[in-house]
């Protein structure tokens, strides 16, 4: 109760306006503040009063609207880019160089026999050969196993509303009842018809025939039979053999018909993404020291090497393993060593390369394009090539001259980057490289967690978390047709790209690059005897221009840009807004502001003693409410409480006739014998009792 009257006490003394009524307090705020315009509302007439009241609402709800316009500026975090031009001695750039062709043919000719044997007899189908002119592979034995786990199939679009799915290798194809095909039919691939299968026409062929290649027939033939021949290549190929197109079949499990077609609009697309898929399932069961025998060695890839005036070799090199590319090589990555510093610019001051690719030596259905993929980047990053690389062309020199931007981007709240992806839940990868973190490591990541969360194995071209193994047909024979859906899925992608964070600041690399032929037909004698005798110890030449790349990269200029970004707005900016506001539509200042926050304070102080107030005269309400009659006085409370006797009687309980004796008590005092009586009344006992 103590603490309760002193808390009431306190709020009495802290409100501080003239009275404790919303009125009294809104008129006294009025009259003392600094605003201008509540004082003219109480001082003016009542005309003018209600000018300056509409005069005072107006431009204080434009100061909210402002104000309010003001705070959401501020809270979106806006950035400005300013960019700055500087000179200093700058770090050469990490520089990978790798070969375009991931294997050598002769190292791994023995793992793709099977393989290159099936895509040689599909292409002699695909392609039609003329008869005396097959390859002599048709004869050897074919492994169809391989073949059925990612087959290659013929899609007939000539009735694109039911187009027709054809096995390359399908020899036994039946043809359910009689069949009829009227008009000009085209054959691609292997077909099969078994019974009576009736075309409108004049020419008839005993037995079943098989048809390789692409063949239009107008008018219909009947086969009868079991007579397989390969009709020769017609001499002009219609347009309607245009409707067929070559696709790669993709199913959860072999036999399923849970399946999907991947069409190309090339037969030459679909063949080097096919042979991608199944080369892919081969070389995941082959264990990495194996795959790097198997790729080019730095010794036989990297002939000369110069930095500035220094020499250099193989051996400034670090060699990592890459998917794409087989064995890659890393100058100046600074894991074991300092990065160097490049002292001016120019190509004198670079980096040279002489390289030898064996471009003889390439797997002939893996790699299409013939070059080295090289890729500059920064140190302790791991370098990307299928993405942000580029090749050099065999027989070139290649200048590649460098400019440096460098990208300094705010954290959060102001961009959603990171410093050094602690902040990502993506696990990245690639950390077991020792590398820094980058946006491509981690959506590579992202997407090989998912696939093994999804598939069961993980992408030959990723890096595997620890206890997980590489998808391969045997193993996991759905693993192709997984890969490809979760590929073409936005959900997952969608899900990479929002957990997965740029990084806040990031060195680029602009590149101006020239090429010439190298050696020109004056030197080439003598340069590919002196490179073929440095590198064989053999006066004959074993080079020619087929193989042999050079290249020259060099900074450019030793001016570097710096893109950075700083806050369009800040906390100073916003209070100078917010007041400058203020001060224009209502006249005030920060004091302005403290006596509208006391005149608050006051109003909230207020509201608690009526609280208050009202709390009591709610338990005064409750109280009256025991006590429907007058309150007993203290004297009755005591004597109900001590005076058994004198208890009402609770009558209704007991038979009328039945009457219980008094109960016994002590009588009330007499009062009278206490007052003041004469002498001549007093009697005989009264003098006894005096005496």
């Amino acid at each position: 109760m103590n603490l309760k009257k002193y808390f009431i006490r306190a709020l009495h003394r802290l409100q501080k306006g003239p009275g404790y009524t919303y009125k009294e307090l809104l008129v006294w705020y009025c009259d003392n503040t600094n605003t201008h315009g509540p004082k003219r509302i109480i001082k003016e007439g009542p005309k003018k009063k209600l000018i300056w009241f509409f005069l005072t609402l107006l431009f204080a709800s434009l100061v909210f609207w402002q104000w309010g316009i003001l705070i959401n500026t501020y809270l979106s975090y806006n950035v400005t880019s300013s960019l700055s031009i500087g000179f200093k001695t700058m770090k050469f750039p990490a520089v990978t160089v790798c070969n375009a062709n991931p294997f050598k043919y002769s190292e791994v000719r023995h793992l793709l026999k099977d393989l290159d044997r099936l895509i040689e007899a599909a292409l002699e189908r695909i392609l039609q050969p003329t008869p005396g002119n097959s390859s002599e592979n048709v004869s050897l034995p074919l492994n169809m196993e391989l073949w059925n786990q990612i087959p290659l199939v013929l899609i007939d679009e000539h009735d694109k509303d039911n187009p027709i799915i054809l096995d390359i290798f399908e020899s036994n194809q039946p043809a359910v009842g009689n069949q009829t095909v009227e008009g000009n039919r085209t054959t691609e691939g292997n077909e099969m018809a078994e019974g009576n299968e009736t075309f409108m026409g004049n020419e008839t062929f005993m037995g079943n025939e098989t048809f390789m290649g692409n063949e239009t027939f107008t008018g219909n033939e009947t086969f009868m039979g079991n007579e397989t021949t390969t009709p020769p290549a017609p001499a002009n190929v219609t347009s309607e053999e245009k409707k067929y197109k070559l696709a790669v079949k993709l199913c959860s499990h072999q036999g399923s018909d849970n399946c999907t077609y991947r069409n190309f609009s090339s037969a030459a697309q679909a063949v080097s993404e096919w042979y991608i898929l199944q080369s892919t399932s081969i070389l995941a069961k082959v264990p990495l020291q194996d795959r790097i025998r198997m790729g080019y060695q730095a010794e036989d890839m990297i002939l000369a090497c110069l930095y500035g005036a220094e020499p250099c070799n193989y051996k400034n090199f670090t060699q990592i393993y890459h998917p794409d590319h087989g064995n890659c090589y890393i100058f100046n990555w600074g894991m074991d060593e300092e990065a160097l510093n490049s002292s001016n610019p120019g190509a004198e001051f670079g980096l040279k390369l002489i390289l030898d690719i064996s471009q003889q030596d390439y797997i002939p259905y893996l790699s299409s394009a013939a070059g080295a993929r090289l890729m500059l980047h920064q140190q302790k990053s791991f370098p990307f090539l299928k993405d942000q690389g580029i090749y050099a062309m065999a027989g070139t020199e290649t200048s590649i001259g460098v400019l440096v931007d460098e990208l300094e981007r705010m954290g959060y709240p102001y961009s959603d980057c990171t410093v050094n992806g602690s902040d990502i839940p993506v696990k990245n990868l690639y950390s077991q490289y020792n590398t820094s973190y980058s946006i491509q490591a981690c959506l590579r990541s992202c997407f090989q967690i998912h696939m093994i969360e999804t598939c069961g194995c993980g992408h030959y071209m990723f890096p595997l978390p620890e206890g997980v193994n590489y998808c391969n047909n045997e193993d996991n024979p759905g693993w192709a047709y997984c890969y490809s859906s979760l590929r073409s899925s936005i959900r997952d992608r969608q899900i990479c790209i929002d957990s997965c964070k740029e990084t806040c600041n990031d060195t680029q690399y602009k590149m101006t690059i020239s090429m010439a032929d190298w050696p020109s037909e004056a030197s080439e004698d003598w340069i590919f005897h002196i490179l073929s005798y440095e590198r064989d110890m053999s006066t004959n030449v074993t080079l020619d221009r087929n193989g042999i790349i050079k290249l020259n990269i060099y900074f450019q200029e030793y001016n570097y840009r710096t893109i950075s970004e700083s806050a369009a707005t800040t906390i100073v900016w916003l209070l100078s807004s917010l007041g400058g506001q203020f001060g224009f539509w209502m006249g005030g200042s920060v004091l302005c502001l403290i006596e509208f926050g006391e005149i608050i304070i006051d109003s909230l102080w207020i509201t608690i003693i009526h609280i208050i107030s009202w709390c009591k005269g709610l338990k005064q309400k409750r109280a009256q409410m025991r006590y429907p009659d007058a309150p007993p006085t203290v004297s009755e409370l005591v004597e109900a409480h001590t005076n058994l006797g004198f208890q009402p009687e609770d009558t209704g309980t007991l038979p009328r006739d039945e009457a219980l004796p008094p109960e016994p008590g002590t009588p009330p005092p007499n009062y009278d014998s206490l007052r003041v009586q004469p002498l001549d009344i007093l009697g005989p006992d009264s003098d006894a009792e005096t005496e």
